[in-house]
């Protein structure tokens, strides 16, 4: 008999899933975490990406990659064909297997065992093998945890509104770069290592960040002086970009407060996500 599963996800509704038969079990296992197979299947596949990230960083250490190779090796291939099992399964169990080959998680899923098979026939490529890292992407897929989703588009929401500000704020910034690295070459002059425009340029840059390398200093009393004004400048600065999103976070959070205070008319709950269709608590649909 098939799984009990409550409503599905919306991955769920958008892949498409099977009509009946071991499909429909092996979705509901994998893509749908209301069920005790569901959950243990999500626990497994998280603890496996955290090994399998642990891994990858000890072996990137040359004392370590040198005692243990074979372990190491052997942990990669092992950890590859669990993903690649899994990338299998994951195909198997949607109808619409292109639309989850093409998605970004799929495309993540694909890029996590991928550089294993082509170090194999290609040695050349080994390097890509790192890439293996982005097998932690996939954590946030397997949480399925709705709040944290709606603060991520919060945040995306907040900077796309301050794009302007923001364009209009680095503009500015880098009129204020272009003027003092110049007025810089002109009062230090190559003989203080400021050889030309573009080095002035990059000293004003790195000062205006506060990131302050010291590979190229002020040596005269003028320069000194114009050095200090871009260090208050560029102190006073880093805050406005901070502010601008900010403010934009503000507007957007009220704003989905009040959406999410939405109540249901069957059993009176309020705590839903913007874009809910449907109650869930009891299912039923939104006004």
């Amino acid at each position: 008999m098939p799984m009990a599963s409550g409503l599905p996800t919306p991955d769920a509704q958008w892949l498409g899933r099977p009509p009946e038969g071991w499909r429909l079990r092996l979705h509901e296992i994998i893509f749908e975490s209301d069920t005790p197979a569901g959950r243990l299947f999500d626990k497994v596949i998280i603890a496996a990406i955290l090994v399998s990230v642990a891994i990858v960083v000890a072996d990137s250490v040359p004392d370590w990659h040198v005692r243990y190779r074979t372990w190491f090796e052997a942990a990669e291939w092992f950890f590859t064909a669990l993903f690649t099992i899994e990338y299998l399964a994951r195909l198997a169990s949607v109808t619409h297997q292109m639309r989850y080959a093409r998605s970004f998680f799929g495309i993540v899923d694909l890029l996590a065992v991928l550089p294993t098979y082509l170090a194999l026939f290609f040695p050349a490529l080994h390097a890509l093998i790192d890439v293996r890292i982005l097998r932690l992407l996939r954590i946030f897929r397997i949480f399925k945890l709705t709040e944290y989703v709606a603060e991520y588009q919060v945040l995306l929401d907040a900077l796309s509104a301050s794009r302007r500000k923001i364009a209009v704020f680095l503009s500015a910034v880098l009129m204020i770069v272009l003027v003092i690295g110049t007025l810089m070459y002109v009062i230090e002059g190559p003989a203080n290592g400021f050889t030309d425009i573009p080095t002035s340029i990059y000293w004003a840059v790195s000062t205006v960040t506060t990131v302050g390398f010291g590979d190229i200093t002020p040596k005269t009393d003028l320069g000194r002086f114009v050095a200090s004004v871009m260090m208050l400048i560029g102190w006073g600065t880093l805050a406005v970009p901070t502010g601008i999103v900010t403010a934009e976070m503000t507007v957007r959070r009220h704003g989905l407060q009040a959406a999410m205070q939405r109540k249901c008319e069957q059993c009176g709950a309020a705590d839903h996500l913007p874009l809910a269709a449907f109650c869930q608590h009891c299912g039923a649909p939104l006004a």
